[in-house]
């Protein structure tokens, strides 16, 4: 759905009287049921006040006495009100092959009407990429037949709109050039009569028009491949709210298409050895998802959950569902006022920042990408909206996917390795991304990895265009045996719309640098195994700790709003006092002397340099040299360790979220047996080393070059 919108602010809920029911008390009896199960989607969140049960509800007799809470008996109202949304639909189709084999089978006549429409225009296209490679103008021309074939594809009908919208997303499949073209698909149709569209709903939801709305828009004001969007005001309530039709035959026509493709994609996974993804397998799982969107009560109950998930935030907005008047083919939601996400003129007259509500949608399309798994795929223009509130709206939520739990930590991980430039880990990580089968060796890939990179990271990884970085990728892709999972290819097409959308407003802007706060936070507070480990990686190098690397990501991730302090103590902490960290014992014992080292050194550089000259020869008996020589090299970066583990110490304190009760854990950990002998082993090396130090700065004489002194 392309438009809506609804300000989300409790409205007088005062039913409006309507015309009787065309079908009786039944339809009577869902009217009435009806304010209170809208109520309760629309209601603010907060601590559940009681009433009385019947004393001016929605709908409710006089059976006064009993004090309920009001959003126990709403949740109770509205589930019901979703049972019979369920109902409903209980005849929508689910995808399979076997129900298309039934469906189209026996039907060969209009089986072959509409392949030969098909073939004459896909096998215009084919002649004129055969004509291309034998003028070897086949590279010259990607970008016009790309072009092309978009054209192509929106003349065919919503099957191909929405074919060519997931091939955008397949680097695999398709060279750069297509990608780009067809990326550019929209999924706006001609409108189908709005007497077929009033007549669905009234069917589908067992009601007149007249009972249910006191207007509804005349003509429709969006139109998509699936169906179009009526504005509308509820008679019970007066609340606008939105109101998309499913086109009528559409699942027919759907059906009919992915019957053939599905015919084609068995040819091309049997007789062309250039394409090595499974066509036969991407369309299908494409198909279950074209399904799913056409039910509407799917649909809905995904926005409830998205809504459950990411709507806490107080720059996200997600609209509510009224169970009570959608069906498989009717889904009535809020209405949301706001401007489309790319018209930027428009948002900015409101006083709002195009920036910010991208850097929202950023923000938020990371939780669910990498968070809890469950995220909006479909994110085009149409479907983020910029309301007068400054919130971010997320409209239709026909195509979700989610990402498997072992990829969002993969993913992760891969960003530390790229931060890192180790490309034979960033190849192994395909194996875990489910891009390559265990049997496939990554070594022929780690070159083509390294010579992009290479180039790509002469820049810092913040700097990065997150375009530049998926078409380069695309590339490596595109050459190899790669078999791109389809919740990959949504979360690439998720996060280049936008980056897409924020160049329009700043040419500079960079995706990457905008999400690198969420991954540094998730890198410091999750105790996941594997980022725990990815962190210990990003730290430590050939035995050293890099205290830069944990500078920058305590900056980044401060600027996450989320970041706890407390929790960033905790994964490397209890790591290092587990039965596995005797390896991470040994270094940060050895990092440990380092840093206490420069410390005491540094502290005992700081007040020799602000006694006075007279003191200082008091002090070291008549030695204006000290008792310790360095050389400046050395002094340098003892001092340079002492402020930067200062820095960091500062960045810990001053968090929004520190506590002096921050220390506690530690303190607790300190008890137990492994932490003694830890900090036994830290005691020791120190003392040596301050030992050494102070026996070699005796017995050395001092040096004839220019010195600094303590």
């Amino acid at each position: 759905m392309s438009a809506g919108a609804l300000t989300v602010s409790s409205p007088s809920w005062r039913p409006i009287p309507g015309p009787r029911p065309a079908n009786g008390g039944r339809a009577a009896a869902r009217v009435a049921a009806a304010p209170r199960a809208a109520l309760v989607e629309a209601r603010p969140r907060g601590p559940p006040p009681e009433v009385r049960d019947g004393g001016g509800g929605g709908g409710g007799g006089g059976r006064g006495g009993a004090v309920v809470p009001v959003l126990s008996v709403d949740r109770a109202v509205d589930i019901q009100a979703e049972a019979r949304a369920m109902a409903r639909a209980a005849n929508a189709t689910v995808y399979t092959p076997e129900l298309l084999s039934r469906r189209y089978g026996p039907r060969p006549l209009k089986v072959v009407g509409r392949a030969l429409e098909i073939v004459v225009a896909i096998g215009s296209f084919a002649i004129k990429l055969l004509v291309d490679q034998s003028n070897g103008r086949i590279d010259q021309n990607k970008r016009k037949r790309g072009a092309e074939l978009r054209r192509i594809f929106t003349r065919l009908g919503p099957t191909f709109v929405k074919i060519g919208q997931g091939l955008s997303t397949r680097p695999d499949l398709c060279p750069p050039e297509y990608l780009e073209e067809l990326s550019e698909l929209q999924d706006a149709l001609p409108t189908f009569p709005d007497t077929e569209a009033f007549a669905c709903i009234e069917k589908e939801l067992g009601l007149t028009l007249d009972s249910i709305y006191s207007s509804i828009s005349p003509s429709p004001i969006a139109a998509a491949s699936l169906g179009q969007v009526y504005k509308a005001r509820l008679r019970y309530s007066g609340q606008l709210v939105a109101v998309k039709v499913q086109r009528p035959c559409i699942e027919e026509a759907i059906g009919l298409d992915f019957y053939l493709i599905r015919g084609l994609g068995i040819l091309i996974n049997k007789y062309v050895d250039i394409i090595t993804s499974d066509v036969v397998a991407l369309i299908d799982e494409f198909a279950r998802r074209v399904y799913q969107e056409l039910n509407y009560v799917q649909e809905g109950q995904n926005a409830r959950r998205f809504k459950k998930l990411y709507a806490d935030k107080a720059d996200v907005l997600v609209p509510d569902i009224f169970w009570d008047y959608t069906s498989g083919k009717v889904l009535t939601m809020e209405w949301v006022d706001g401007v489309k996400l790319n018209e930027q003129e428009a948002i900015e007259r409101q006083g709002l920042k195009v920036l910010d509500l991208v850097n929202a949608g950023i923000q938020c399309s990371l939780r669910q990408l990498l968070e809890y798994g469950y995220f909006h795929a479909d994110p085009h223009p149409g479907n983020l909206l910029a309301t007068p509130e400054g919130k971010l709206a997320f409209l239709d939520f026909g195509m979700m996917s989610e990402t498997p739990e072992e990829a969002r930590f993969a993913i992760i991980g891969h960003v530390v390795h790229l931060v890192n430039r180790d490309y034979e880990a960033m190849a192994r990580d395909y194996y875990a991304l489910d891009f390559l089968s265990p049997d496939v060796d990554v070594s022929p890939i780690v070159p083509a990895l390294r010579n992009f990179f290479d180039d790509a990271l002469n820049a810092t990884v913040s700097e990065l265009n997150f375009k530049t970085l998926v078409d380069g990728l695309g590339a490596v892709l595109y050459q190899y045996p790669f078999n791109v999972p389809a919740y990959y290819a949504l979360i690439l097409r998720s996060l280049t719309v936008l980056e897409g959308l924020a160049l329009y407003a700043d040419p500079n802007f960079k995706v990457l640098a905008a999400s690198y706060p969420y991954f540094a936070k998730r890198l410091l507070t999750d105790p996941n195994p594997y980022l725990r480990d990815a962190l210990i990686e990003l730290l430590f190098k050939d035995g050293r700790f890099r205290w830069n690397r944990l500078e920058n990501l305590l900056e980044q991730g401060r600027k996450d709003r989320d970041f706890s302090a407390k929790d960033a103590l905790q994964p490397v902490l209890k790591l290092l006092l587990g039965s596995d960290g005797e390896e991470l014992r040994v270094l940060v014992v050895k990092e440990s002397v380092r840093v206490t080292e420069a410390i005491v050194l540094g502290s005992l550089v700081d007040g020799y340099n602000s006694a006075p000259a007279f003191m200082r020869t008091l002090l070291f008996n008549g030695n204006a040299n000290g008792p310790l020589v360095m050389n400046d090299g050395e002094l340098k970066s003892v001092i340079n360790l002492r402020d930067q583990v200062m820095r960091i110490w500062g960045l810990l304190r001053t968090s929004q979220s520190f506590d002096p009760s921050l220390l506690q854990p530690i303190l607790q950990v300190l008890q137990e047996p492994e932490a003694r002998s830890l900090g036994g082993r830290v005691a020791g090396g120190i003392t040596q080393r301050l030992a050494a130090r102070m026996l070699q700065q005796v017995l050395r004489p001092p040096p004839t070059v220019p010195t600094t002194t303590l």
